[in-house]
């Protein structure tokens, strides 16, 4: 598929004219990704503007002690760059990006996207839309590190990322939330008693999603 085709395939660009996007696809390419392959570290000068167009991404940082930790995941049809100035022609990002899966990115010059578009009030309410949800998911990342319990935890990722939990290895969702796996199987039953979850050969199946949005929602207005 060519840059033209894969740019209208993409929410954030669903806006623009024939034109608009001929201006687009001259200042894009198109970049394949292997899983775990990494797009940018952390404070990386950028120069560009990364757009997930199939695949899969995951944001982390890495602590004093080398160890790992899970922000959030990224999927098909968003923006995967992390905007901190917008007075600077470059970008330089709070967190790592890696591939969980084989990918394709879209790049987009993005000096060149300001001066075409921004400047011109085009896609200015995309971009900042972008760049709020981004700081919606950082918002969650706080809520989960330093307010929520094991409870809260597993119930905002089962409501808000159920296929990603019904993916990923126990264990490895474990790592994510930091509890113990123990925990993670008590927290479970105990949703499913209480009639919220059912576990059906080993996936999860919601049953009550307003029940299981307010355990961690009424953890948020304590």
């Amino acid at each position: 598929m060519s840059v033209k085709n894969l740019i209208k395939t993409q929410d954030f660009f669903n806006s623009l004219n024939d034109e608009q996007i001929e201006q687009l696809s001259h200042i894009s390419s198109l970049h394949t990704y292997k899983k775990e392959n990494v797009l940018y570290y952390e404070q990386q000068e950028c120069t560009n503007l990364f757009f997930l167009i199939k695949g899969l991404a995951k944001a982390y940082k890495i602590d004093k002690h080398e160890n790992e930790t899970f922000l959030y995941y990224m999927y098909e049809n968003s923006m995967l760059s992390e905007i901190s100035d917008i007075n600077s022609n470059t970008l330089h990002p709070f967190s790592n990006v890696v591939f969980v899966e084989d990918s394709q990115v879209l790049h987009v010059n993005y000096a060149k996207f300001k001066e075409l578009f921004l400047a011109n009030h085009i896609l200015c309410f995309q971009f900042t839309n972008a760049v709020i949800e981004r700081s919606l998911k950082l918002e969650s990342l706080v809520s989960r590190e330093f307010i929520f319990d094991a409870v809260s935890k597993v119930s905002m990722m089962l409501h808000n990322d159920l296929a990603m939990f019904n993916k990923l290895k126990r264990h490895d969702i474990s790592l994510m939330l930091h509890i113990q796996p123990a925990t993670l199987s008590r927290v479970l039953n105990r949703l499913k008693r209480n009639g919220i979850i059912d576990i059906i050969h080993g996936e999860i199946e919601i049953i009550n999603d307003m029940e299981l949005e307010a355990v961690y929602k009424d953890k948020i207005d304590e």
